[in-house]
């Protein structure tokens, strides 16, 4: 087998063709007994990219499982991992195949993979995840530790104290006989956890081809790193979209790709000429700086039982309920904002989501910036927060106080 390329052909018929021993890595994404038909057409070439994933039963599914992964297992480096991508659907068994398969010692973790996704096709709850199956061959497996951000509740004894463990069995900070803290060695953060919060990618990012079960780079590019080094040799038998051949090229490793599907080789290629990746702004900048609503402003919502809306300055949020059958947008004034402002960026941004009837919450008043009620439009409805009540209620007291001087 060709090193550095993706090939067209079965994965047991290619497995098969491969010397024992040469894979640093194998990562599988097959099919995850879904019994549908998964298919999409791009909007680039208008070409549709498609698989059948229907099964006559449980035990036919395995069957072919297991014949290909058993050749996985012989084509492994005994230093070599495997990852095997599922779902929900064939998660339980395809974990009890692989303790038969690699041995149950041989198991190191269940990744879930978690992203957003938003609908409402299903009664139950919305899944948002995926299993990943991470196998050794044997324990002398290798393995690079990542590291990762601490959490905003860590203090900072966690970090540079030492700790120790009392009488009790429990984890205690370090001190010295005279009462100061030890210090404990150097941290680069948090080990990586079996929990990856990576994004899903979205239907507009530059590198989505596509296919029907493709996946961010990013994702891959964890797991190459997680347990191999440059020059060591990645091979996906189920190479789909090419994101895991399109991972190894940029981290300088080998690969091997392999599928059925001869529209599915030639994409792959495509993009390892093209080399397309969409860099995550979530894991760049981090879920803060999505958080452009204040404490404020979420808890006037909560008055609402509004549902908050991030990154839009015309929209805070929505009603949880639709009149006339359409949203109801909700605006709160913020303080650099006059009336006349927040009420054309209320309208513009409503009439965009086609809004029955909107919401503004007056937070300050524009003393020197009086605002015509002719303007509103007529399904606009001006609220005053607690502070405006007052300063209202203040100055009519005032009023009354003169006038009965």
């Amino acid at each position: 087998m060709i090193e550095n390329e993706v090939v067209l052909g079965d994965a047991l018929t290619c497995l098969k063709q491969m010397d024992e021993d040469i894979a640093d890595l194998i990562y599988l994404d097959p099919p995850f007994f879904t019994q549908e038909k998964q298919s999409m057409v791009s909007e680039q070439k208008k070409t549709e990219y498609s698989f059948d994933d229907t099964w006559i039963s449980m035990e036919e599914y395995l069957d072919y499982m297991e014949g290909r992964l058993s050749e996985c297992k012989r084509v492994l480096k005994n230093t070599g991992s495997i990852f095997v991508h599922c779902d929900r659907n064939a998660s339980h068994y395809l974990k009890v195949l692989m303790d038969h398969i690699f041995g149950m010692s041989n198991f190191q973790s269940e990744i879930i993979w978690a992203y957003k996704r938003w609908s409402n096709s299903r009664k139950g709850l919305l899944n948002n995840h995926q299993v990943i199956l991470f196998y050794s061959k044997t324990s002398d497996f290798k393995f690079n530790r990542i590291y990762t951000d601490y959490s905003e509740t860590t203090n900072i004894d966690q970090i540079l104290q030492e700790r120790v463990r009392d009488q009790r069995g429990k984890s205690v900070y370090k001190y010295t006989e005279n009462g100061e803290a030890v210090l404990g060695q150097s941290k680069k953060g948090v080990p990586l956890s079996d929990v990856w919060e990576i994004p899903y990618l979205n239907p507009k990012a530059k590198e989505r081809v596509g296919y029907p079960t493709q996946k961010p780079l990013i994702l891959l590019e964890q797991i190459i790193k997680l347990v191999t080094n440059e020059g060591d040799l990645v091979i996906d038998p189920f190479v789909g979209s090419g994101t895991t051949v399109v991972a190894a090229k940029m981290l300088n490793r080998r690969y091997i790709g392999i599928d059925i599907s001869p529209e599915a080789v030639s994409l792959a290629n495509d993009r390892l000429n093209s080399m397309i990746k969409t860099e995550s702004l979530l894991l760049k900048k981090g879920k803060k700086a999505y958080k452009n609503l204040t404490d404020y402003q979420i808890n006037i919502l909560k008055c609402f039982n509004a549902v908050p809306v991030r990154r839009n300055s015309g929209i805070d949020g929505f009603l949880n309920e639709y009149i006339d059958a359409r949203p109801v947008s909700i605006k709160i004034q913020k303080e650099d904002e006059t009336l006349e402002e927040a009420i054309c960026k209320l309208e513009k941004a409503s009439k965009i989501k086609f809004c029955s009837y909107m919401i503004l919450v007056r937070t300050h008043l524009d003393l020197q910036n009086v605002i015509e009620f002719d303007s509103i439009p007529n399904n606009m409805y001006i609220i005053d927060s607690y502070e405006v009540q007052y300063q209202n209620l203040l100055t009519e007291l005032k009023k009354r106080s003169l006038l009965n001087v």
